[in-house]
C-alpha cells in the first residue's frame, strides 16, 4: 500500500522538481506520505516545515504522531520539522520566515470550505517563491477510474450537508476552481500535467467503497433533512454502483490526478 502511495508521489514531485538544498514548507502533511519523498528530494542541505492542524491521534492504521515519529527517526529525519498548527496560524506565528516552496499535496478537499484554500494562498504570497499544488483532475483518463469520480462527488454533496464533517473529502474543488483562486491572490501559473496513477494506488478503491457501503445510507438519514437531497444522494450512489459495474470492476481504480507550479 504505502509502496503504491510513494510510487504515485515521486511522480509529481518529479515533475516539480525541487532544487536540492531548497527550504519547503508542506500544507496537510498528514501522516508524511508527500514528505518523506520530499525530504529525499531536497536533499542533505535542504529542509521541510510539515504542517497540519489534524490532532496527533488522527489517522489509521497509524495516527499522525506514530507516522511522523517513525519518519523523525529515520534517515531523513533531520530534514523534517513537524508542527501541529492550523496553517495561518503557524504563518503568522513564523512571520518572518520564507520557504522557496509551498506544497498542496492531496489536501485541499479536506478543507472545509473554498474560503480557506484562498485564505491561505493570500497568507502564503510573498513567503514562498513558488506553489506546487497536487489534486484529484475530476477525470478519468483510465475508465476504471471513473467510479472514484463519481464517488467524490457523492461523497462532497453528503458532507456539504454535515457541518461537522471530518471526512475525507469535505471541499471538492477541480483544478480549475484552485488555479483561479491561486490567481485571484497573485499566483501565475508556470506549468501544469496530469499524472494517471496505476492500479496500485488505492484511493479510488477506498472512496468507492465508503459510497457503495450501507453505512453511507446510514449517514445520508443522519445528516440530511431535505427529501430531495436525500433522494439525490441514493441516486448518486447507485450511479457509483452502476459505473462499477458498467467498468466490470469490483475496485475502482484512482482518479487522473492534477500538478502544478505557480510562481
Amino acid at each position: 500500500m504505502e509502496i503504491g502511495q510513494a510510487e504515485h508521489r515521486i511522480k509529481f514531485i518529479n515533475f516539480w522538481q525541487l532544487a536540492p538544498g531548497s527550504r519547503v514548507l508542506e500544507i496537510g502533511c498528514g501522516q508524511g506520505t508527500t514528505t518523506a519523498v520530499l525530504a529525499e528530494a531536497v536533499g542533505s542541505t535542504g529542509h521541510v516545515d510539515a504542517v497540519d492542524p489534524g490532532p496527533p491521534e488522527y489517522g489509521a492504521p497509524w495516527t499522525l504522531a506514530q507516522a511522523q515519529e517513525h519518519l523523525s527517526g529515520s534517515a531523513i529525519g533531520d530534514r523534517i520539522s513537524w508542527h501541529f498548527a492550523d496553517p495561518v496560524d503557524f504563518l503568522a506565528a513564523n512571520a518572518g520566515k520564507t520557504w522557496d516552496y509551498v506544497v498542496f499535496a492531496h489536501c485541499i478537499w479536506y478543507f472545509d470550505s473554498p474560503a480557506t484554500l484562498t485564505r491561505m494562498l493570500g497568507a502564503l504570497k510573498g513567503r514562498a517563491k513558488e506553489l506546487l499544488i497536487a489534486e484529484y483532475a475530476l477525470k478519468a483518463t483510465e475508465l476504471k477510474a471513473l467510479p472514484h469520480v463519481l464517488a467524490s462527488v457523492a461523497r462532497a454533496t453528503l458532507e456539504a450537508h454535515n457541518k461537522a464533517s471530518a471526512a475525507n473529502i469535505r471541499c471538492l474543488s477541480s483544478p480549475g476552481a484552485i488555479a483561479d483562486a491561486a490567481g485571484e491572490n497573485g499566483w501565475k501559473l508556470d506549468e501544469e500535467t496530469v499524472v494517471v496513477p496505476g492500479e496500485g494506488l488505492m484511493d479510488g478503491h477506498w472512496e468507492t467503497g465508503s459510497v457503495k457501503s450501507t453505512h453511507f445510507l446510514k449517514e445520508i438519514e443522519e445528516n440530511v433533512e431535505d427529501l430531495k437531497v436525500k433522494a439525490l444522494l441514493r441516486s448518486a450512489r447507485d450511479g457509483v454502483l452502476g459505473a462499477l459495474e458498467t467498468v466490470g470492476v469490483q475496485k475502482s481504480w484512482t482518479m487522473d490526478v492534477w500538478v502544478a507550479k505557480f510562481h
